[in-house]
């Protein structure tokens, strides 16, 4: 295994942090700990790195500001302390990101965001958008509507998620521990701790133990798991101890600091699969010789003037084949556009697509990320 860290060459990063690190031992979200964190993203941006944050803290901040002296069980209570606390997680990360240069933006998801295909693809376009305009995505579950059928259950899973909704390269878990250890290093002195294993390997997870604070939950073992789930986009994983001094610029220079849990295939390749093996086909699309040859030779998304039939009755998100003028499957992949508009913006120009439908989700009917040559 490399000796270096997996986010020395990683273009795009999610950083999970937990509520110990953002708020003051439970009491409501500690602006000066969320500076810190302003302070290294606006290093890593100006080494050309992209970043998502995915921030604990929401209920806590609700909690303090409602008066209640502890975190409350009932699920309508802790509901009514997000929906106050995200005003006050989006506050203090605006006021103190925009003091290190970054533009930040609030994103509240749900399961169901990810679940669903169309969801999904709004999800992923909007965060790339923001992404590519320089801000900075600050992501929580939204446990304001959230409820048991429809949760993540918990940041450590929701970084995962992101981490492959994104294409992301790595994925930071920062917590109060320093890693993985061989065992409870609170109940076993002879623990050591595992610089570097293989995400999903069955053994890890008889190493992890349970939740190891009150102020926020989980414990080590979502974290072992969200480092699986997100190997299954080719993403590896940093969990490591947030209180480390700039952890995520020394992470970003190479030096290994907690464990790194490594994917065993690349990024590209595993979303290529997941393209190839997952999907059931909806419905296709008949390209023109020239789209065919973009596709095939050049690499290239494919273009809605380059389609000349389209095939079934499919919804926006969902999995279509590409086919060439005889009917063999060159390509599948997730669209864009619903079978309806993908027939008014055949033979169009992507310039057209707004005069045509009167908006335009992408320019692309498939974008090359999200489709797999046959």
């Amino acid at each position: 295994m490399s000796e270096t860290s997996c986010l020395r060459d990683a273009r795009r990063i999610v950083v999970k942090v937990g509520s110990a690190l953002v708020t003051d031992e439970g009491r409501g979200l500690d602006p000066v700990a969320i500076d810190r964190w302003g302070a290294q993203l606006a290093r890593l941006r100006a080494l050309g790195k992209e970043v998502v944050m995915v921030s604990s803290g929401a209920i806590a901040e609700g909690v303090k500001r409602l008066g209640w002296p502890r975190r409350p069980s009932e699920i309508h209570e802790l509901q009514a302390a997000a929906a106050v606390g995200q005003m006050g997680l989006a506050q203090v990360y605006e006021s103190c990101f925009r003091a290190h240069g970054l533009q930040t933006a609030q994103v509240l998801l749900t399961h169901e965001d990810l679940a669903d295909r169309t969801r999904y693809l709004n999800a992923r376009s909007t965060l790339l958008t923001l992404l590519r305009l320089g801000v900075v995505p600050i992501i929580n579950e939204n446990d304001t509507v959230v409820t048991d059928e429809i949760k993540v259950g918990d940041n450590d899973t929701l970084g995962a998620l992101v981490t492959n909704l994104i294409d992301a390269d790595a994925l930071v878990i920062l917590t109060d521990q320093q890693g993985l250890y061989t065992a409870d290093p609170r109940r076993d002195p002879d623990a050591r701790l595992l610089p570097s294993v293989i995400a999903g390997d069955p053994a890890l997870e008889g190493m992890a133990g349970g939740a190891g604070s009150s102020i926020g939950k989980g414990g080590m073992i979502t974290k072992v798991l969200a480092a699986k789930r997100a190997a299954h986009g080719g993403a590896s994983t940093v969990v490591c101890s947030g209180r480390e001094a700039d952890v995520l610029v020394r992470l970003a220079a190479g030096e290994r600091v907690g464990t790194e849990f490594v994917a065993q295939t690349p990024r590209l390749a595993a979303r290529k699969q997941w393209l190839a093996d997952h999907l059931q086909l909806r419905g296709a699309v008949r390209v023109d010789a020239g789209a065919g040859r973009a596709l095939r030779d050049d690499g290239k998304s494919l273009l809605a003037i380059g389609v000349v039939e389209v095939v079934g009755d499919f919804e926006r998100g969902e999995a279509v084949a590409v086919l060439d003028a005889q009917g063999r499957e060159l390509a599948r992949g997730l669209i864009n556009y619903g079978a309806s508009d993908a027939r008014r913006i055949a033979r169009r120009p992507s310039s057209e697509i707004e005069s045509v439908l009167g908006f335009v989700e992408e320019p692309e009917l498939i974008h090359r990320d999200n489709m797999v040559l046959r």
